[in-house]
């Protein structure tokens, strides 16, 4: 199983982040936090940047957009911070931390949560890795009914209405990606 969860190492260069000025943040602001802090990153992913924070005995992850980014609302980590606040208690989600929406902290917004370990199935599988068949029904079966449990949640309900926009999600995604 070790071989599918997804493991931090060293940040990339030109994705660093400012250690001293981010443990004086988080300390300040997160209960029970003490230091030192240790950074690494995770390797994969598509969108924004996504960080292991090592904070004493805490692993916390941070999430950010890419540096250099203009694309706000491709990026904005107000949102995915509320999708998951709203969420956590309703859907097995990380607990989110703390939002720092003061890009003079680390040159953008930002938000820190609690690490949840587990598999991150991405395009080609571990070397050497293999499942029985009745492993590989049974990760489809959890995948349908957790897909199900979200849909099943009343997103008024849990105060994600707010994010809802009228007209077209089409029309307003080809639009923005004409201009």
């Amino acid at each position: 199983m070790d071989t599918i969860l997804d493991s931090s190492s060293a940040v990339r260069r030109g994705e660093e982040l400012d250690a001293r000025r981010l443990e004086s943040y988080l300390v300040e602001r997160l209960e029970g936090a003490a230091g030192p802090l240790l950074i690494e990153q995770f390797p994969s992913g598509f969108s924004n940047l996504t960080y292991l924070l090592r904070l004493g005995g805490r692993e916390l992850v941070l999430r950010r957009p890419p540096f250099g980014s203009k694309v706000k609302s491709a990026h904005d980590m107000g949102r995915e911070y509320r999708v998951l606040s709203a969420l956590h208690g309703h859907y097995p989600v990380p607990r989110p931390l703390l939002l720092c929406d003061d890009p003079e902290v680390m040159g953008a917004q930002f938000y820190v949560m609690e690490r949840v370990r587990g598999a991150i199935l991405r395009k080609e599988k571990p070397a050497g890795f293999a499942m029985h068949p009745d492993e590989v029904r049974a990760c489809c079966q959890s995948f349908v009914r957790h897909l199900a449990d979200l849909h099943a949640i009343d997103y008024q309900a849990v105060g994600l209405a707010e994010l809802r926009k009228p007209g077209s999600y089409v029309e307003r995604q080809v639009t923005g990606w004409i201009k």
